[in-house]
C-alpha cells in the first residue's frame, strides 16, 4: 500500500512540475507574443497574450509593463475597453510619465464622460436626476483631466488642447482653467515616450 502510495505522489508531482512554467518559459511566451503582434496577427497574439497573463509574475518588471501596455492596445483595438483602461492603468501607475499612456487613458474615460454628458442632457428637466448625474459627470472629468494634461504637456495636440478647455468649462473650473498653462509647463519636464522592457 505505501509503495502504491508513494508511486502516486510520484506521477502527481510529476504531473504538476511538467506544467509549472519557468521563468524562461514565460519569457519565450512574451517573445512569442510580441512577435504576433508585430507581425499583424492581432488573434494570435490576443490569446498568447491572455495565456500569459496568469504568469506575468515570472517576467522582469520593465518585461511585464511593456506587455500590459501592448496587451492594453490589443484590447483597445478589438473593441473591450474596460479590459484596456485595466492594463493601462497598472502602466500609469507603474510609468506615470508614460504619456502615451496617459493619453490612451484619458480618451477612454472620455467614453464614460460623453456617455454621462448625453444622460445628463436628457435628464436636464428631471433635478433630481441632473444634480446625481452633474455629480457623476464631474467626477468623471476630473477623472481624465491629469491624463489628458499629461499627454497633452508632453505632446501638445490642438484637439486635446481644445477638449481639455471644454471640459474646464462643462464643470465650472474656472481656476482650473486659469492654472492650465502652468500645470502643462511642469508636466512637460519629465515625459517619456517608449517603455524599455529589458
Amino acid at each position: 500500500m505505501l509503495k502504491r502510495s508513494l508511486i502516486i505522489l510520484s506521477i502527481a508531482f510529476a504531473a504538476f512540475t511538467s506544467r509549472a512554467q519557468t521563468a524562461d518559459d514565460v519569457y519565450n511566451q512574451y517573445l512569442d507574443f510580441n512577435l504576433a503582434r508585430l507581425q499583424g496577427e492581432t488573434d494570435k497574439a490576443l490569446t498568447l497574450g491572455q495565456d500569459l497573463i496568469p504568469n506575468l509574475d515570472k517576467l522582469k518588471a520593465n518585461a511585464r509593463i511593456n506587455f500590459y501596455y501592448a496587451i492594453g492596445n490589443l484590447f483597445e483595438n478589438d473593441g473591450q475597453s474596460v479590459k484596456a483602461q485595466e492594463y493601462y492603468e497598472k502602466v500609469a501607475a507603474a510609468v506615470p510619465d508614460y504619456y502615451v499612456v496617459q493619453r490612451a487613458l484619458g480618451y477612454l474615460y472620455m467614453k464614460d464622460v460623453t456617455a454621462l454628458g448625453d444622460k445628463l442632457n436628457a435628464n436636464r428637466f428631471n433635478k433630481d436626476e441632473a444634480k446625481r448625474l452633474t455629480s457623476l459627470y464631474t467626477a468623471a472629468v476630473k477623472k481624465a483631466l491629469p491624463c489628458l494634461e499629461k499627454a497633452q504637456a508632453c505632446d501638445p495636440n490642438d484637439d486635446t488642447l481644445s477638449l481639455i478647455k471644454s471640459l474646464y468649462k462643462n464643470i465650472n473650473d474656472a481656476q482650473g482653467a486659469a492654472t492650465l498653462n502652468g500645470r502643462l509647463k511642469a508636466l512637460s519636464k519629465n515625459c517619456i515616450d517608449l517603455l524599455d522592457d529589458k
